[in-house]
């Protein structure tokens, strides 16, 4: 790292305190927190001359995307440092998590942290519709094989369907439960994980733009108050998350013209879970509003999250209208509102905007995108973390390889990018089938012909098919449902085509 001056402020003394000024050589070090590594990087794997470039990964961005990064090449003896704008912990959404996070917690040795901190276990995932006022029901009795009602009179009866992990045996996963988390928490004790193995962290550093200097060494352009800061690498990693810091500085950003989802969400006190063998799932509260739900996640004994989120349409206006919207919602699920009025809200309303959009590229030379700053659609089944965590484990794998052949041009990460385009591809898939018609995605929960294939979808088992035959027929079905102005389902499907998402998702930019 250099200043503006261009005086040396990479190399951290091993006698560095954090949040002091540190010395080095003329000049001070004042980087906000900078954490070299606990224990020295293990024997490098990339011998190359380090005397040009200060590292040979920066990871912009130290959520769980960036953090699982440096966990991983510190790991492989990688020369990598993670430089993230906030001062960890920090509150975050996206606090539950699917069963293919597990692989890459065992594969980092994190698995014993994620216990030592005690998380809510996640066995299962409950959806939930009004009993008195809801968009559908459905007596599933009375559906055929070919998921058709036999009888129309048959949509009348469930408002509940639950899943368990453990119905399915999981490769490489060996637990019947994932985690909820305090995000602020979780993503804290990540990045001191990937500090740990080797991997350098600067927290309070906020990250401008990267300089690709004509395909040379490319620079990370850093402010520190006045100062700019300059960190040479041969590669970026940008794991800035909804920011999108290279996805905007190198146009590859498009909105997302079909899910422009907002949230809003906060935390209660004693809010009454239910009880019961499911208490401890994420539960998704249907409302009889088009396109919008409620999360319900356990963050620890007391605290439950509880969020809704609903279209950007709907959260036009003043604020006091957008909080008013959040209680308004609440009020249409009485069952749930009797519940709410019973907790006390510990934190201000949180609002979460761009929630879906896409990137016509996930890799370039010298660079590739991770998590939300690649892709993010929706957050309906807990995929966000989920994705980052993956995203990671599949592109540290192309890093790590390109390094060594000393090539790093856009084609040495194309595994990288074909394995998460295809798996972000199926989750987008998955998520236009349950808005845009509710009831057979449901229908597909609950019928034993099914539910194991929809269930390996909800554990995170999403990267190895190009169209997943369940997947496959859920959107056939849909289509027969659009054409049909006759089909007993037709009054039920949401606002959402099938050609508009087709349209909104073309393969360029999924």
């Amino acid at each position: 790292m250099r200043d503006s001056s261009g005086r040396s402020l990479a190399r951290c003394h091993p006698g560095f305190a954090p949040c002091e000024p540190r010395a080095h050589g003329d000049g001070v070090h004042e980087l906000g927190l900078f954490y070299p590594p606990a224990l020295p990087p293990q024997s490098r794997v990339i011998s190359q001359d380090m005397s040009q470039v200060d590292f040979d990964v920066g990871i912009i961005g130290g959520g769980p995307a960036g953090a699982a990064m440096g966990a991983y090449l510190a790991k492989a003896g990688v020369s990598c440092v993670v430089l993230e704008r906030d001062i960890f912990p920090r509150p975050h959404v996206g606090e539950s998590f699917v069963p293919s996070s597990t692989r890459i917690f065992k594969e980092l040795d994190f698995l014993r942290v994620m216990e030592a901190h005690h998380f809510p276990k996640k066995y299962g995932a409950t959806w939930t519709a009004s009993p008195t006022v809801r968009p559908y029901s459905m007596d599933w009795k009375g559906v055929d094989g070919d998921c058709a009602p036999s009888d129309p009179s048959a949509i009348t009866a469930e408002s509940r369907a639950d899943i368990r992990f453990e119905e399915r045996a999981q490769p490489g996963v060996d637990q019947p439960y994932t985690y909820h988390v305090d995000r602020g928490l979780f993503d804290l004790a990540l990045l001191q994980h990937a500090r740990d193995l080797g991997a350098h962290v600067v927290e309070g550093l906020d990250v401008k733009h990267v300089d690709f200097r004509d395909g040379q060494d490319p620079d990370i352009v850093a402010k520190l108050g006045n100062k700019e800061i300059r960190t040479r690498v041969r590669l970026v990693a940008d794991a800035s998350g909804r920011k999108t810091l290279l996805g905007n500085q190198l146009k590859l950003k498009v909105s997302d013209p079909v899910f422009d989802q907002y949230a809003l969400h906060t935390w209660f006190e004693d809010f009454d879970r239910g009880g019961g063998t499911t208490e401890s799932n994420i539960h998704i509260h249907f409302l009889p509003i088009t396109n919008t739900w409620v999360w319900q996640i356990p963050i620890n004994d007391r605290i439950t999250s509880i969020g809704v989120v609903t279209q950007k349409k709907n959260f036009l206006g003043s604020k006091e209208s957008r909080e008013k919207f959040f209680w308004d919602c609440l009020k249409k699920r009485e069952d749930l509102w009797a519940r709410v009025e019973k907790a006390r809200a510990v934190r201000p309303l949180k609002e979460e905007a761009d929630y879906s959009y896409a990137m016509t590229q996930f890799t370039g030379d010298r660079f590739l995108l991770l998590g939300d700053a690649a892709r993010f659609v929706d957050p309906i089944f807990s995929t966000g973390v989920s994705i980052a965590l993956n995203s990671a484990r599949f592109a540290s794998r192309d890093v790590i390889g390109a390094l060594a052949a000393g090539s790093l041009e856009r084609q040495s990460f194309s595994t990288f990018e074909n394995t998460m385009r295809r798996g972000v591809k199926n989750w987008y898939d998955f998520i236009t089938v349950y808005y845009r018609l509710n009831v057979l995605f449901t229908y597909f929960v609950q019928n034993p012909a099914y539910r194991l294939d929809v269930l390996k979808l909800l554990q995170g088992d999403v990267y190895e098919e190009e169209a997943p035959p369940v997947l496959s027929l859920m959107q056939k079905k849909v289509a027969e449902v659009e054409q049909n102005p006759n089909h007993v389902w037709h009054r039920v499907l949401g606002d959402l085509t099938a050609n508009t998402f087709r349209n909104a998702a073309g393969a360029n930019v999924r």
